[in-house]
């Protein structure tokens, strides 16, 4: 029987575009989101039957959606550094366009819009500018470092201010805090002098401490973080307090899969508290090997880039892994009660049509730019 494999003599596109890629982040984040597939199929069956729905009907979506996953990954993977920001500007347009709509047409849900529904489909705008905002800074830095007389910075602040501007009406304060740290880590490794750097981080502080006087549902979930009552136990630190309890029966192993009772309490059990689902059924154990897959992911990736003489493909990549580090940590951290819950989903694995589209963007820009060049061979 002839073998099937991949050679350098072989032109083909997608044989050019194995050999280029980094097969390492390549196969990292093939695993999360097979992990992501194996909590999804052990989360929400129980949450669907208890709004009514078939059993299977999450997972079936979330099957869809890892073939979308894959399928645009692999599409956008295969950009130039050019075609790279081009897209990006698509999709900042695209991703702004939409957050002008969410307060006008957005479902207002736990005191916050963020989702806008168009042709039946429920789309959270803000995953979409995540990636899109980080490359349209990385560009406008580097042009800035290019050539003096282009305001790059001026521009990446004018980008960041329309969307962030746009997710406090909203308002999604962990969003805004995500897209803030990963903007002012760009603006450090572009050169940012110290004195800016210290008064960015002090704006960013009392932007903290004016969402908690402006905002009642960031006041109160601060509240409930800081000084929970018996009380909140049956109310709104009721997920905490399940997904906590889940941490502590699963102990270092794991109850065994399917054995977890917590996702038949969590209404968030298959999205932004799946992490407990693994601690529960799976243990200690896998949750580390997660964190670990996130940070090797993280750090392989500026490993890539460390050298690179291109400042662009430096900044993006940089904002662009990080942005998914710091999420993951996030979220890991709130369903742990070691930070008040921001609502965020956990990468590759939290159900959810808009994360994983989003987040197949992002990691099809990472693998664009940290491609091989091929010139007739692979180098």
């Amino acid at each position: 029987m002839a073998r099937v494999a991949f050679v350098r003599t072989d032109n083909s596109v997608l044989t050019q575009w194995w050999l280029s890629i980094d097969r390492w982040l390549f196969f990292v984040i093939s695993l999360l989101v097979a992990i992501g597939v194996l909590l999804v199929m052990a989360a929400s069956p129980s949450v669907a039957e208890r709004i009514g729905l078939e059993s299977f009907y999450f997972v079936k979506r979330h099957l869809v959606y890892v073939a979308g996953f894959f399928v645009l990954m692999v599409g956008v993977s295969q950009l130039s550094q050019q075609n790279v920001r081009r897209a990006a500007l698509l999709l900042y347009f695209g991703a702004l366009f939409l957050l002008v709509l969410v307060p006008f047409m957005g479902n207002e849900i736990k005191g916050a819009r963020r989702w806008i529904s168009l042709g039946g489909f429920s789309i959270q705008p803000s995953e979409f500018m995540k990636p899109a905002l980080v490359v349209m800074t990385a560009w406008m830095l580097a042009e800035k470092k290019k050539n003096v007389d282009i305001p790059g910075n001026i521009f990446a602040i004018i980008f960041y201010g329309f969307a962030v501007g746009l997710l406090l009406l909203q308002p999604d304060m962990g969003m805004v805090f995500l897209m803030t740290a990963i903007f002012f880590v760009q603006f450090f490794l572009a050169g940012l002098p110290l004195l800016l750097i210290v008064l960015a981080s002090a704006t960013g502080v009392v932007g903290m401490v004016s969402a908690y006087f402006l905002f009642p549902h960031v006041q109160a979930r601060v509240d409930r973080f800081l000084t929970p009552s018996s009380e909140d136990r049956f109310s709104e630190r009721y997920q905490i307090t399940q997904s906590l309890e889940a941490f502590t029966s699963g102990g270092f192993w794991g109850l065994g899969p399917g054995e977890g009772i917590v996702k038949k309490h969590l209404p968030d059990a298959h999205a932004d508290f799946i992490f407990s689902v693994a601690g529960e059924e799976y243990g200690a154990f896998l949750c580390l090997i997660i964190a670990f897959m996130f940070g090797f992911f993280v750090i392989r990736s500026l490993f890539k880039v460390m050298q690179e003489q291109n400042l662009f493909v430096l900044l993006a990549v940089a904002g662009l892994v990080l942005e998914v580090g710091l999420q993951a940590g996030i979220n890991m951290a709130s369903t742990l009660d070691l930070i008040p819950t921001k609502g965020m989903t956990l990468p590759f694995m939290s159900f959810g049509g808009s994360s994983m589209l989003a987040i197949a963007i992002t990691c099809g820009f990472v693998l664009a730019l940290t491609r091989r060049q091929v010139q007739g061979r692979i180098r």
